[in-house]
């Protein structure tokens, strides 16, 4: 087979690097989040691009029909999508708290604030 052939593999690639690349390369925690979006979108498509079979159809038993395409592929994507969903939301919710208590979604501006804060109390101790 042809690179075109697996084109559905080299764009899950390419978001999967991207995603993890943002994820890891960002300090602003929303865009740690988009990036997070992103590698979730290309697990998404590493579990849909092979449950597609060419001339299959949904799996009744019809006499018509031979081959038939696998729906657990989409049925889990399904779940995961709202899964995704709900991580998303918990996310933002405490990103919005983050930024209530420290000011900042930068996490070396939240980093610093933290260790300022603690700094009196390893003082105390000695």
């Amino acid at each position: 087979m042809s690179l075109a052939g697996h084109f559905s593999y080299w764009v899950t690639i390419f978001l999967m690097v991207a995603g993890l690349f943002i994820l890891i390369s960002r300090g602003n925690l929303i865009k740690k989040l988009v990036g997070l979006g992103i590698f979730q979108t290309s697990v998404y498509l590493l579990y849909i691009a092979p449950g597609k079979l060419i001339g299959g159809t949904a799996p009744i038993l019809a006499d018509n029909f031979t081959v038939y395409s696998n729906p657990l592929p989409h049925v889990l994507i399904l779940t995961a999508i709202v899964v995704g969903v709900a991580t998303l939301a918990l996310g933002l919710a405490l990103t919005v708290r983050i930024r209530e208590t420290y000011g900042s979604i930068e996490e070396d501006e939240i980093l610093a604030a933290d260790l300022v804060d603690d700094a009196p109390a390893a003082e105390e101790k000695r």
